[in-house]
C-alpha cells in the first residue's frame, strides 16, 4: 500500500512540476512574442518619423527658392530636424523619459513646419509650384501615417501590459525581467497634424 501511495504521490507531484514548467514556457514565449510585437509597432513609428525628416530638406530648399528672406523660419525647420534626428531610442529600453525626450523632439518640428507652412500663404507663385504641392502631398500622407502609427504602438502596449499583469504570469514576467511598456504620448498641442491643406 505504501508503495502505491509514494507513486500515486510521485505522479501527482510529476504532473504538477510539468505543468507549472509548461505553464512557464508558455508565459515567458507569449511575454516574448508580445513585446517583439510593441518594438515592431515602435520601429513602425521611427520609419513614418524619419520619412517626415527626409522629406524636410526638399520642403525647405523648395521654399527657399521662392521665400529666401524667409531665413529665421526655414532656420527654425532645420535646427528643429536636425535636433530631433539626434534623439533616438532603443526599442528594448522604452523609458518614460526616453519617450518624453522623443516626443519633445518630434513636437518641435511639427511646431517649425507649421510656422513654415503659415509663412507659405504669403507665397502664392510657391504655393502654385508643382514640386512644392507634391511635397505638400507626401507631408500630409507621412502626418497621417504617424498618427495611425503612433496609435498603433499604443494598443500594442496595452496588449503587452494586459497579457504580462494578469496572475500568475506576472511573476513569470517578473522573474525573467519583463516590465510595463510605456505609452507614446504626445507633447501637448502636436494632436494636431501641421496644416498642409492651402
Amino acid at each position: 500500500m505504501k508503495t502505491k501511495s509514494r507513486l500515486l504521490s510521485f505522479i501527482i507531484i510529476l504532473v504538477v512540476a510539468v505543468g507549472l514548467i509548461s505553464y512557464g514556457i508558455n508565459s515567458y514565449n507569449g511575454l516574448v512574442v508580445q513585446e517583439e510585437n510593441v518594438e515592431n509597432a515602435w520601429g513602425n513609428v521611427q520609419t513614418q518619423y524619419q520619412k517626415r525628416m527626409d522629406l524636410i530638406p526638399n520642403l525647405v530648399n523648395t521654399t527657399k527658392g521662392y521665400a529666401a528672406h524667409e531665413k529665421e523660419t526655414l532656420e527654425g525647420v532645420i535646427n528643429a530636424r536636425s535636433k530631433a534626428t539626434q534623439v533616438t531610442i532603443d526599442p528594448t529600453n522604452l523609458t518614460p523619459e526616453a519617450m518624453k525626450q522623443y516626443s519633445a523632439a518630434q513636437g518641435e518640428v511639427s511646431q517649425a513646419l507649421s510656422r513654415l507652412l503659415v509663412t507659405v500663404e504669403r507665397y502664392p507663385d510657391l504655393k502654385a509650384n508643382q514640386n512644392f504641392l507634391a511635397l505638400q502631398n507626401q507631408l500630409e500622407t507621412i502626418e497621417d501615417q504617424i498618427s495611425v502609427e503612433r496609435k498603433t504602438f499604443n494598443e500594442r502596449v496595452t496588449e503587452f501590459n494586459k497579457y504580462m499583469r494578469v496572475f500568475p504570469r506576472v511573476m513569470v514576467a517578473r522573474i525573467f525581467g519583463f516590465s510595463e511598456k510605456v505609452y507614446f504620448e504626445a507633447e501637448a498641442g502636436s494632436e494636431k497634424a501641421p496644416r498642409v491643406e492651402f
